[in-house]
């Protein structure tokens, strides 16, 4: 199912949405945590991109595993991209209670203040395995090739 679109592997499409979507979401949960005013123009824009970055992530690990077929194992990239699901969650979650809480105007501040210090910790939690996922993701895809490409150093420059 998630193998080939014209001709073309699913993964590395899927993968570069989830790519943009997710730390844009990153980024939108830090500022809507720190700009409380933010969350009544911005907050269900933060949460659909959220939403659809954190739906994409199983069409991404079920397209790998697909690809994984064609191109072999690509050893820690599998396991480091199917533990992202882990991070976009609690990221969703806290996103959507932040803007609930924010539009039911909760009394408490310390608890929207409580929900907005764990959510720019989970943000930051999510961008971290991000960076880890893609990283080696390229390293799978790319590092023997251009490591080998690269000409050895002239022993007279």
């Amino acid at each position: 199912m998630f193998n080939l679109i014209n001709g073309l592997p699913v993964h590395p499409l899927v993968v570069h949405a989830v790519v943009v979507l997710l730390p844009l979401a990153i980024l939108g949960t830090i500022a809507l945590a720190v700009r409380p005013a933010w969350r009544d123009t911005h907050g269900l824009l933060l949460i659909g991109v959220a939403a659809v970055a954190t739906l994409l992530i199983p069409v991404a690990t079920s397209s790998g595993e697909a690809l994984e077929k064609h191109v072999g194992d690509p050893g820690r990239h599998a396991a480091l991209g199917d533990q992202l699901i882990w991070f976009a969650l609690p990221l969703l979650v806290l996103d959507v209670a932040l803007v609930v809480l924010h539009k039911r105007g909760t009394s408490g501040r310390a608890v929207l203040g409580g929900v907005a210090a764990v959510a720019v910790v989970a943000a930051l939690a999510a961008g971290v395995q991000v960076y880890r996922v893609g990283d080696s993701g390229a390293r799978a895809a790319w590092g023997d090739q251009v490591s080998s490409s690269v000409p050895a150093a002239d022993p007279g420059d």
